[in-house]
């Protein structure tokens, strides 16, 4: 088992210590690239004025979170940053989903993903705010209600990457583990296809949807 798992890792010495990259999890999310951007080129393929389904739920999802983003950010700002929210939105979606397929994995069930989404909305939310107020109120605010509330206010902000990270990673892994057990119970027999759709699709779905909509606010609170 142990060398099994060694074919999936590739580790690169640097500095004296063992950088460890998980090739499957790389593989998933190149996946859900190759999905992506399937779904975008058939999506936007040959626009017919009566929309074919595939350009009707493409339309559909681009519009509700258009609008979404509009409502937290306004006009202006959502021209900017809606396009960032409905890729992320359909990578996080895709993500979720792939676990349902035989053999394939959720990347999201791996911490660095859901980390490295978090960092990157976390950085977004703040370049935002910078550009919109300026860094000299920007850094102000971290000084509000009183001077001495600085660290506090630092911890509060990054406590939000582990947050938004966390919250995402538990619930897919927590998932995954559920199926696995009761799938040991019950020989992959009645509840596992049911446990798998509740957990990939409507679950994936929901989380994918909170993820997102907790990035735009972290964005709406920074600009505003």
């Amino acid at each position: 088992m142990g060398d099994l798992g060694k074919l999936h890792q590739l580790i690169i010495p640097f500095l004296g210590h063992n950088i460890t990259i998980n090739l499957e999890v790389i593989a998933m999310t190149w996946i859900v690239f190759a999905v992506l951007i399937v779904f975008g080129l058939f999506a936007s393929n040959k626009k017919d004025i009566l929309p074919r389904p595939i350009q009707a739920l493409g339309e559909l999802i681009v519009k509700l979170l258009y609008e979404l983003s509009e409502d937290a950010l306004g006009k202006d700002l959502a021209k900017t940053y809606a396009p960032l929210v409905c890729a992320l939105f359909m990578f996080l979606l895709f993500s979720n989903w792939l676990g349902i397929i035989p053999h394939l994995e959720e990347p999201t069930k791996d911490l660095n993903t859901t980390l490295g989404l978090g960092i990157m909305g976390f950085a977004i939310a703040h370049y935002a705010g910078i550009k919109s107020k300026g860094f000299k109120a920007y850094i102000k605010e971290y000084f509000q209600p009183i001077f001495f509330m600085m660290p506090l206010n630092v911890i509060g902000e990054l406590a939000k990457i582990v947050s938004i990270s966390f919250r995402l990673f538990g619930n897919i892994m927590g998932g995954s583990i559920i199926i696995l057990v009761v799938s040991s119970l019950t020989y992959n027999i009645v509840l596992p296809p049911f446990l798998y759709a509740f957990f990939g699709l409507f679950v994936g779905t929901i989380q994918a949807f909170v993820f997102t909509m907790l990035t735009v606010v972290y964005i709406s609170v920074q600009v505003k």
